[in-house]
């Protein structure tokens, strides 16, 4: 009996706290709106490069 007891305590000594778990879970939700505002800016910046290299080949010709 004793050992299940010492099995149960260990086992909510590893659960993440309450306020832990709101705290991962917004931290997470941040870090996704994040990545996904980047995913539109990394895709401007991307057309930039390839207008600028557009406007080179011009010149070039």
């Amino acid at each position: 009996m004793q050992h299940a007891k010492n099995r149960r305590q260990r086992a909510t000594a590893r659960a993440i706290p309450f306020p832990a778990r709101e705290v991962v879970i917004l931290t997470f939700l941040m870090a996704l709106a994040a990545m996904l505002t980047g995913c539109n800016t990394v895709e401007g910046a991307g057309q930039d490069l390839q207008s600028g290299g557009r406007a080179i080949e011009r010149t070039a010709e």
